[in-house]
């Protein structure tokens, strides 16, 4: 069910939102997000608190980059020590953040290793702490973006739910899977419900959803929104189409041409923020597979772009492969 999503202090008009993916929910990207949906908010990708406290330069700036047209942005930041959290959340509440997340379920081993991501989740004290951190630090609403004990051995879904919860989180983004198992383990429906019946504050379950009926078994656990990420790289239009249907309402998907359209709209945004045309362009052949779901020869255009190293033979293959595109 769409309907208002309270959170903290404020309030947003839909209960979907658009989750943090590392290496593309930076602006340009988000930008097509709200062209075509409406979620309650969007997110930064995970940025490191030593990145934003760092002296100011390029490398900050697509992860602090929010364009004028974008609504409302949660700020995702990993880090292990308090002072440093509490300084980095005082950064973007300054730099106009609407929400600040923490991020407790990152399982990439340079993160784990620093005691932050995933690996604060067989912390709860260090949690708690870093919590107070952000709450004595801002005035905007904070959450804390966790994985589950799945499958695994580990059991730390009750002390986590206590750790936020006597830490004054105003929210929990909850991940329905454990940090070592990969997509195509399928999401633990159960312990995002655990979460749901276990806090008194909103809960908002992640984790495969693709369609309509992945968002209705997602919302079957009880949660109050839905987070969705993955889904919506090459398809911005997702959440508008979810809510459509919801509502059993038709919706019209965009032509080829307009996705292949937006496809250089996107690399052409990643560019002129990352100052480097080389590099922008290696980074988003990642994303061919994702515009390229609805072409019948989608095997050949992940191919071919997979050997593109600049811009012009980038747009080449997307005029040929999208036709009209201009």
């Amino acid at each position: 069910m769409i309907q208002a999503l309270t959170l903290g202090n404020k309030t947003f008009n839909s209960n979907l939102i658009c989750g943090p993916l590392a290496g593309v929910s930076c602006a340009p990207f988000r930008r097509l997000i709200w062209r075509y949906s409406q979620p309650a908010f969007t997110c930064t990708e995970m940025v490191s608190c030593k990145t934003l406290l760092a002296k100011p330069g390029e490398a900050q700036r697509r992860f602090i980059e929010k364009a004028p047209d974008e609504g409302p942005l949660c700020f995702q930041l990993a880090a292990s020590d308090p002072l440093e959290l509490g300084e980095a959340v005082k950064r973007v509440t300054d730099y106009g953040a609407d929400l600040i997340d923490l991020n407790c379920g990152c399982p990439v081993k340079k993160i784990r290793v620093k005691g932050a991501g995933s690996k604060l989740l067989t912390d709860p004290t260090k949690l708690y702490q870093l919590i107070m951190a952000m709450k004595q630090n801002t005035h905007v609403p904070v959450s804390v973006k966790i994985r589950v004990e799945g499958k695994s051995g580990d059991k730390f879904n009750a002390e986590v739910a206590q750790a936020v919860s006597d830490a004054g989180a105003d929210f929990l983004i909850v991940h329905g899977r454990h940090w070592t198992e990969h997509y195509e383990t399928p999401c633990c429906y159960d312990d995002i419900q655990f979460f749901v019946e276990q806090m008194k504050i909103p809960v908002i379950g992640n984790g495969d959803i693709k369609d309509l009926e992945t968002l209705r078994k997602m919302f079957a656990t009880g949660c109050a929104g839905v987070m969705i990420s993955r889904a919506t790289v090459g398809q911005p239009w997702l959440v508008a189409k979810l809510t459509a249907e919801l509502n059993q309402q038709a919706y019209a998907l965009p032509a080829l041409p307009e996705i292949g359209a937006l496809y250089i709209e996107h690399v052409t945004g990643l560019i002129d923020l990352l100052k480097h045309e080389r590099f922008a362009v290696i980074q988003a052949r990642q994303f061919a597979k994702y515009y390229g779901r609805f072409l019948a020869n989608k095997t050949a255009f992940c191919e071919a772009m997979n050997s593109c190293e600049d811009f012009a033979n980038f747009k080449a293959l997307c005029q040929q492969y999208f036709p009209a595109t201009s």
